[in-house]
C-alpha cells in the first residue's frame, strides 16, 4: 500500500505550487513530493521549500518512498536514530547504574571529540558509544558474539542503514583494538571508552594510548583536576 501522503489521489489544490529560483528569480514549479527541482533558466538545483518529510525522518523505507534524500534529511534521520539508540540502550540497561554511567561519560567524550574530526561519522560513533556497555562488561557466561548479534538486531529494527550497522558491530567486536587503517570512528570510540575510565579513576595506570589529539587534551585536564 502506498503512503497516502505520497499518493496523488489524495492531493488537493496545494499539491502543485511555484517558487522563485534563489539565484535568478525564475519561477520553478514543484509537486509536493519533489525533493528538488532544477531551474530551467540557470540550472540551479533547488530544494523543495514546502516538502514535509514527516515520517521520513524515522521510516527505514523513506528513500524508497521519496527517492534520494537531500543531505539535510539524511542528517535529521541520523540525529533521530542516535536519540532512539540512546533511549533503547538505557531501557536495556534498566537499573544497572554503573553501566549507564559508563555509557553517559563515554558519549559525552565522544561528542566532544567528533567536533574536532571532520572525517568522523557521528552516527557510527555515537551509536557504537551508546552500545559500549554491552560489548565491554560481559560476564564469563555471556558471549560477545551473541551480544553483537543482539545489537545488530536492535539497530536493524530501529531502521539503521546496513552500512552503519556493520561498522558499529565491527567496532564493538573489540572497541580497544583499532585496525591498522586507523579508522577514525573506531579511534574515537576507543578514546571515549578510555576517557570514561580515566574520569572514574584519574590516577589509574596501564591504560592504552589515546589516539586523537582531543582525547589526549581531555585526559590531561582530567588528571590535572584529580583531587
Amino acid at each position: 500500500m502506498q503512503c497516502p501522503g505520497q499518493d496523488s489521489r489524495y492531493w488537493d489544490n496545494e499539491a502543485i505550487f511555484e517558487a522563485n529560483c534563489s539565484k535568478c528569480g525564475t519561477i520553478v514549479e514543484f509537486f509536493k513530493d519533489d525533493n528538488k527541482r532544477k531551474c530551467r533558466q540557470c540550472g540551479n538545483e533547488m530544494l523543495n521549500p514546502k516538502i514535509d518529510f514527516g515520517c521520513a525522518s524515522y521510516c527505514p523505507y523513506a528513500e524508497q518512498c521519496l527517492g534520494s534524500l537531500p543531505p539535510e534529511m539524511i542528517a535529521k534521520k541520523q540525529e533521530l536514530l542516535i536519540d532512539r539508540v540512546a533511549i533503547e540502550s538505557k531501557k536495556m540497561l534498566a537499573q544497572d547504574f554503573a553501566k549507564i554511567s559508563l555509557m553517559t561519560k563515554a558519549a559525552r567524550f565522544a561528542n566532544t571529540i567528533i567536533k574536532t574530526e571532520d572525517a568522523a561519522n557521528k552516527a557510527v560513533v555515537m551509536i557504537a558509544t551508546y552500545f559500549l556497555p554491552f560489548a565491554t562488561t560481559l560476564t564469563e557466561a555471556e558471549s560477545k558474539a551473541t551480544a553483537i548479534e543482539q545489537i545488530r538486531s536492535r539497530l536493524t529494527s530501529l531502521g539503521a542503514n546496513p552500512g552503519i550497522v556493520d561498522e558499529v558491530c565491527t567496532i564493538l567486536s573489540d572497541p580497544l583494538k583499532v585496525a591498522s587503517d586507523g579508522n577514525i570512528n573506531h579511534c574515537i570510540v576507543h578514546d571515549s571508552l578510555i576517557l570514561s575510565h580515566i574520569a572514574s579513576n584519574p590516577e589509574g595506570t596501564n591504560r592504552p594510548a589515546l589516539l586523537t589529539k582531543s582525547a589526549q587534551e581531555q585526559a590531561k585536564q582530567l588528571t590535572q583536576n584529580a583531587p
